[in-house]
């Protein structure tokens, strides 16, 4: 056996053997054990930068939804996990919003056709989502969350702070309870 393919044995069994995962090639790996150390990092949440479009609202930003429970969700059209998501998201939004929750769809884009405002607007009609959705086709609100995955929930409580984030799909009961308990705290 060479010296090369000795080392790429040697890394892939590595990799075996302590569960680590390579983003973006491993993703499944990422789903499984949700990251939540850069929301807590980040304490207070970020404002929505770089927004192109505004799509069911006017233009909104994190201090005026202070005294709101917020969930901001990264997603884009053309990703199967984030679709699959869809549903749960637009549940809790028509479970909770008369009580206090502002669900924020933020749409960045993975390719170029996912830039398309009547892309979007089309794929919000085709989802039934009627909650606002900013358009981030620059990534400048993703980079300021410093986000990483396509879905990703974000749950800000009413001073402004992160308090959940979830990678993935999945965790929807948890996520559920998390609003529930954040709602009830404020009444």
């Amino acid at each position: 056996m060479t010296f090369k393919l000795l080392t790429v044995a040697a890394a892939l069994i590595g990799f075996a053997v302590t569960g680590a995962a390579i983003p973006g090639i491993c993703d499944e790996a990422s789903r499984a054990a949700p990251i939540n150390v850069a929301a807590a990092a980040q304490g207070t949440a970020p404002d929505f930068a770089g927004i192109s479009n505004w799509f069911n609202s006017k233009p909104l930003n994190i201090a005026d939804l202070r005294g709101k429970v917020v969930l901001v969700d990264f997603w884009t059209y053309g990703c199967v996990n984030c679709v699959n998501t869809l549903p749960h998201v637009t549940d809790l939004y028509a479970k909770y919003k008369d009580k206090g929750l502002v669900v924020v769809g933020v749409h960045t884009p993975e390719f170029p056709f996912e830039r398309s405002a009547s892309n979007v607007q089309a794929a919000l009609k085709r989802h039934g989502i009627t909650y606002p959705v900013a358009q981030d086709n620059d990534s400048a609100t993703w980079n300021a969350y410093r986000n990483q995955y396509w879905p990703a929930q974000y749950i800000i409580d009413q001073n402004g702070k992160i308090v959940f984030q979830h990678e993935g799909e999945g965790r929807y009961d948890e996520i559920d309870r998390t609003v529930a308990k954040l709602l009830n705290a404020s009444s």
